[in-house]
């Protein structure tokens, strides 16, 4: 260290100095180093559009957004109170890092009541800054260079590009296969558990038979107790998983907010499935979903399953699109991406095109809105998807 010349910054004459070929050179895009699997990574669909529709509303344009996940009922009021309760009472210092001792012991307690998760013990539980934070940390805690991630289409749309971040490959393929593979391991999201409509229901895959030990459970707050801005979501893990994404949360964001994981155990003590709150959430939004299934199954051309659960459509609209099919006022729709666009420019409603999913003959509106909202969005969809709007100008040879 004792022979470092000065830096030209820091030197007394650096005013008089020459600059360097280095120091006039612009830096060139291609200079930039960049770890090659963050550059392998795409932006977000979901949050890429959401982001086109603020900017149009900003400039004045009446944009209906049904793209993204986000329930519009409020949080519980119980849960709202808690939250200010922890601020009030200055609970707002660091958290151990996997959660405080009391909700770490009622997310197990409930994880065995209510999921069958008969094994799972305090230090399984990993509570992390949202469901994401925990999928991220279960994926690196388990995948590495070589491996391969069997992702169920459709898929949201973090899974692969989680995969890729690993260093691991994404395959898009049904699960079946874990039976036959006895160390394959399964990451299960059940972050949408509650937000089931009779006469389905839910089954936690890690009750299944031999599979305690070999799923990875996520889940978090975010969308049965509208708590998206909250940011806690956990992992429910056989320790030797929960000690490794433990310490990978230790070395990134460290412990959850203090003030969510209060507020996270009143959510708890709400009842069985979420309670009152979230069972008239959940009737509420069967209303948006039968209303959107109408809807859609009314629009030519259109085909769509009835969703069991969540708050999410995916109408295959690959009858409408293709060689040949232009769209009044827009130009050319080869595929479905392309009629997303169009809905979006001419239409003003974003949608998210399916093939963020891995389904690119759908794509994906939310009913996560209210209804007003929402019908004014399926109205301009109707508009914009009629027979007179989309034609075939000629056949493909």
């Amino acid at each position: 260290m004792a022979n470092r010349r000065s830096s030209p910054s820091m030197h007394p004459r650096a005013a008089s100095a020459p600059r360097s070929a280095l120091e006039e050179r612009p830096v060139a895009e291609a200079e930039v180093s960049l770890n090659p699997l963050v550059a392998s990574l795409r932006p977000s669909a979901t949050v890429r559009l959401t982001d086109t529709a603020t900017r149009l509303r900003e400039s004045g344009v009446d944009v209906v957004a049904l793209a993204a996940g986000e329930p519009d009922a409020p949080t519980p009021a119980a849960v709202a109170a808690a939250g200010i309760e922890a601020i009030t009472r200055g609970i707002t210092k660091y958290t151990p890092n996997s959660g405080t001792s009391a909700l770490r012991a009622a997310i197990a307690a409930k994880l065995r009541s209510e999921n069958g998760l008969a094994e799972v013990q305090d230090s399984w539980v990993v509570v992390s800054n949202g469901a994401k934070q925990a999928v991220w940390q279960a994926v690196q805690a388990t995948c590495g260079p070589g491996d391969e991630v069997i992702v169920p289409a459709p898929y949201w749309v973090s899974y692969p590009e989680m995969a890729r971040l690993a260093g691991a490959e994404p395959v898009v393929a049904l699960a079946r296969v874990v039976a036959r593979h006895p160390r394959l391991l399964v990451l299960s999201d059940e972050i949408y558990e509650y937000l089931v409509y009779p006469p389905a229901r839910h089954v936690s895959f890690g009750a299944l038979p031999g599979m305690a030990r070999r799923t990875l459970t996520v889940n978090g707050f975010s969308k049965a107790y509208s708590m998206t801005g909250w940011r806690l979501g956990y992992l429910a893990a056989p320790p030797p998983y929960a000690q490794v994404a433990a310490i990978i949360q230790s070395q990134t964001t460290s412990g959850a907010s203090s003030i969510a994981q209060h507020a996270a155990l009143a959510a708890l003590g709400l009842g069985h499935g979420g309670g009152d709150p979230v069972a008239r959430a959940v009737a509420a939004t069967r209303q948006k979903r039968d209303r959107v299934v109408a809807r859609l199954r009314a629009i030519p051309g259109i085909k769509l399953a009835t969703p069991p659960g969540a708050f999410y459509a995916f109408p295959d609209a690959s009858a409408l699109v293709g060689p040949g099919v232009e769209a009044e006022g827009f130009g050319p729709v080869p595929d479905v991406a392309e009629l997303c666009r169009y809905i979006l420019e001419c239409a003003h409603v974003v949608v998210v095109p399916g093939e963020a999913f891995g389904l690119p003959e759908c794509f994906r509106i939310s009913y996560a809105t209210d209804l007003e909202q929402l019908e004014r969005g399926m109205d301009r969809i109707a508009a914009a998807l009629a027979p007179n709007k989309l034609r075939r100008t000629h056949t493909a040879a």
